[in-house]
């Protein structure tokens, strides 16, 4: 991921399309709603867009006809909720297609369905499970993160080997190979991207304490104990 331009046949393009559109269109919605119930949150989301955008932009070649590197769609997710981050992934996504070659606009279904629908949901599954067991937030992010950047490139495999299924052993060979050539590069990726977004959190935790506090993420108590760190 990002999987190339063209790379993919016709007919999985499209299927990936029409699966990723109704996630698109939800968080749109949730993005204007947010936009208008709670203006002091604007800030937070131009800055998650362009975490995503940055992180993503900075890429390593991998498998043929995609590449590997962070997605910075998981810190995101974790504070809006995933819908968000599937509408802003869309628009960074078109940015990068169109200004920097990177992945495509006939791929972009696929693109989008792993960076911004199965990462961020990843993300934001593995944080409250480990907030409800008081992991604290560090840890709760440097995980849920971790592994939304897994989960992202687990499902580029599953793409790829649907599209270019090995001829002996069939899907489950193709994915394997596919997996195993992104595991080189992307297992430090992730646990890199781990670490930048809990600097990201702890500095906002700092400077934009009110607005995570209008948003839920952040109480009077979580607010001070970050501050503490």
């Amino acid at each position: 991921m990002h999987i190339a331009e063209a790379f993919l046949p016709p007919a999985h393009a499209v299927a990936w399309t029409v699966a990723a559109a109704p996630f698109v269109i939800h968080g749109a919605r949730r993005v204007i709603k947010i936009s208008q119930e709670k203006p002091e949150a604007r800030l937070l989301l131009a800055a998650a867009g362009a975490f995503t955008f940055v992180l993503s932009a900075i890429k390593l070649p991998s498998v043929t006809g995609s590449s590997s590197h962070a997605t910075g769609a998981g810190i995101g997710a974790i504070l809006f909720r995933p819908p968000v981050m599937a509408f802003l992934a869309t628009i960074v996504l078109i940015f990068q297609a169109v200004l920097l070659a990177h992945g495509g606009l006939t791929t972009l279904g696929a693109n989008v369905f792993a960076m911004g629908i199965v990462g961020p949901w990843a993300a934001y599954a593995i944080f409250r499970l480990l907030r409800g067991l008081r992991t604290g937030d560090t840890v709760a992010i440097f995980v849920a993160v971790a592994v939304a950047n897994i989960a992202t490139y687990a499902t580029t495999s599953v793409q790829l080997a649907l599209a270019f299924p090995d001829p002996a052993t069939g899907f489950l060979g193709a994915f394997a190979k596919f997996a195993g050539l992104f595991a080189v590069t992307q297992v430090p990726l992730a646990i890199t991207e781990g670490i930048l977004a809990v600097l990201l959190f702890r500095a906002l935790a700092r400077i934009a304490t009110r607005e995570l506090r209008t948003l839920g993420f952040l109480s009077k108590a979580r607010a001070k104990e970050t501050a503490h760190v």
